[in-house]
């Protein structure tokens, strides 16, 4: 029997588009075991590393900007294409790197990579799914994105310690599994009704509509503080490990970032399941508490010099963080109107993808003058102060009370 026109049988569906997801995001923190290697090689300091890594951000945030909502005019395939191709040239930047220009051309060319499938990659896998899977698709793409970030490093740190070549098999192997990924990419069918592979790309800039600024501080905040965590290990972690715990083993570096990254996918399976009350999401609050106890912690091990103290704060930092970021996500794109979705979307991106740049890069130059533990202090004190802000606001403000205290 053949299959009905236009609905081609054995096509690839959301699993396989998370998959495709998933490998262009590992690229992105690909290089986190490494740079310690690198700075043995090219000789620089920690503030160079932190520059470095944070030169992604401005990948992201440019891209977001410019071209965040441009699969929905010219298709979900040849964006994700685009993105594949991005991630292949910044591996191949760091197979070239011999001095500084490459390696922060790599971040910057990988981060255009992740600005563009944090939108068409999570959009492909949900339109891709029955709507009977919609539930399963949107964790599909949670787990991709996080997940992806989470694998980098632990494939890197892996290979990196146990396999010869360390700053060039690793992205051989990546290289070799964007290409598996472009491949079902060609295979995928397009979700977009009459894509236009040739339109032009229209900046959108910023834009939270007045309505929905109420939803868009706190939420955004808490993003901004989440990622300035995730951005402390996989910048500084590393760092941290060889030179104050004298853990010099890439596997164990990669296998400490893949944990708070593991730890952010359960946080955002888990919000869900977290019922809302009076009107109100109290997954937000709760994963700014959760977020500060686990910022704290990390701040402890600091101090203590403490390893397994290190992996337990970042577990909890990380399944805060992902308890504050899909609940503050799903606010801001239930508040907004349909109009300007995809801007204030983007607009909620570029203030978590701030927060894994700038603060970290604090840091790195903190570290010169007062040394890296003194630095990762102030930084975590700075992060705690934000989450308890941030959950007290909420707390204060919950949307069921607001027509109780007015007349």
């Amino acid at each position: 029997m053949s299959a009905p026109a236009g609905r081609p049988r054995h096509r690839p569906g959301y699993l396989a588009a998370a998959g495709v997801f998933a490998a262009g995001m590992a690229g992105t923190t690909l290089p986190t075991p490494l740079y310690g290697l690198y700075r043995e090689q090219l000789g620089f300091s920690e503030l160079t590393v932190t520059v470095v890594f944070a030169s992604y951000a401005v990948g992201v945030i440019l891209t977001l900007l410019l071209v965040g909502s441009h699969s929905d005019r010219a298709g979900r395939r040849p964006v994700l294409l685009a993105a594949l191709l991005f991630a292949a040239a910044s591996a191949g930047c760091f197979l070239l790197a011999d001095g500084l220009p490459l390696l922060y051309a790599g971040r910057v060319l990988s981060g255009f990579s992740a600005g563009l499938l944090s939108g068409a990659g999570t959009v492909t896998v949900l339109e891709l799914a029955d709507p009977a899977h919609r539930s399963r698709a949107g964790f599909a793409a949670t787990a991709a994105n996080m997940g992806g970030l989470g694998c980098g490093p632990l494939l890197s740190g892996f290979l990196a310690e146990y396999a010869p070549a360390p700053l060039t098999l690793p992205f051989l192997v990546h290289l070799g599994l964007l290409a598996v990924a472009a491949t079902v990419v060609l295979l995928l069918p397009e979700t977009v009704p009459d894509p236009r592979p040739k339109a032009r790309p229209v900046p959108q800039g910023l834009y939270v509509p007045p309505e929905v600024r109420p939803v868009f501080a706190p939420a955004a905040v808490a993003a901004f503080a989440g990622f300035s965590l995730l951005g402390l290990f996989t910048a500084v972690a590393p760092s941290f490990l060889a030179e104050t715990l004298g853990e010099r083993n890439l596997a164990v570096c990669g296998a400490v970032v893949f944990a708070v990254f593991l730890a952010s996918t359960a946080g955002q399976a888990l919000t869900p399941r977290i019922p809302a009350t009076a009107g109100s999401n109290p997954a937000l609050p709760l994963g700014c508490l959760v977020l500060v106890a686990g910022v704290l912690m990390v701040g402890g091990s600091l101090w203590a010099r403490s390893l397994p103290l290190l992996i337990i704060g970042g577990m909890c930092g990380g399944l805060g963080q992902g308890l504050a970021f899909r609940a503050g996500l799903t606010a801001v794109s239930g508040a907004a109107p349909a109009a300007h979705r995809a801007a204030t979307v983007s607009s909620f991106f570029v203030v978590a993808y701030t927060g894994i740049s700038v603060p970290v890069i604090g840091v790195g130059a903190l570290a010169v003058t007062l040394g890296l533990v003194r630095a990762g202090l102030i930084f975590t004190g700075c992060v705690a102060l934000i989450g308890i802000g941030t959950g007290i606001w909420l707390v204060r403000r919950r949307p069921g009370r607001a027509p109780e205290t007015t007349g």
